[in-house]
């Protein structure tokens, strides 16, 4: 935590909720970063963006959290300014549909309709 606080302006910084993301990295088991595209951010540069996907999982149900983010080099440091969340590809369930009896996709360990099958 001590490096991702480091790592951001002071700006962006002042945003994190430092015992939230602490508890949240706990429970979660990272499986890779895939940086889809870069711009600027060279030597020459004083900003660039990053869009990737980050890839975990939380509770044995793998995530994905997609974004471009900004940085900006200040003294000659690279520090993260600004996000922009993406969405993903859309996904199109070919699988049997899931009952409102059975367990819910998301491993809460409640039912379908207690869980993410509420009307809404």
């Amino acid at each position: 935590m001590d490096f991702v606080l480091k790592s951001h302006t002071p700006e962006a910084g002042k945003d994190v909720d430092r015992a939230q993301t602490e508890a949240w990295s706990r429970s979660s088991k990272w499986l890779g970063l895939e940086v889809l595209s870069t711009e600027a951010g060279g030597k020459d540069d004083d900003r660039g963006t990053v869009e990737f996907v980050a890839r975990y999982k939380v509770k044995n149900v793998s995530l994905e959290h997609r974004e471009r983010a900004t940085f900006e080099k200040r003294e000659g440091v690279w520090l993260f300014a600004d996000a922009e969340p993406l969405a993903g590809p859309t996904v199109k369930n070919e699988g049997p549909r899931i009952g409102r009896n059975d367990p819910c996709h998301c491993g809460s360990g409640k039912k379908f309709k207690k869980c993410h099958g509420k009307a809404a």
